[in-house]
């Protein structure tokens, strides 16, 4: 996992349904990973990618210390 700061992973299942949040300590939020944009070099941004192509619904917030990303697949 590629992230600024202290971070943290919660996953849930619920019949029909998983979550995945990932809150970090960056407070970029340009988007542009979150969007389906790439980064020509160094690592990171292809999670956002693989999730969407996996058809999740994702949310992205500020929290008081960066940001949260939560994905949700239904099924």
């Amino acid at each position: 996992m590629h992230a600024e700061g202290p971070y943290a992973l919660t996953v849930s299942l619920e019949t029909g349904r998983a979550g995945i949040a990932v809150s970090d300590g960056s407070s970029d939020m340009s988007g542009h990973h979150a969007h389906g944009g790439t980064r020509r070099l160094g690592p990171g941004g292809r999670g956002l990618k693989i999730i969407r192509a996996l058809g999740a619904d994702l949310f992205v917030s500020r929290t008081g210390t960066g940001k949260q990303v939560i994905a949700v697949l239904t099924w």
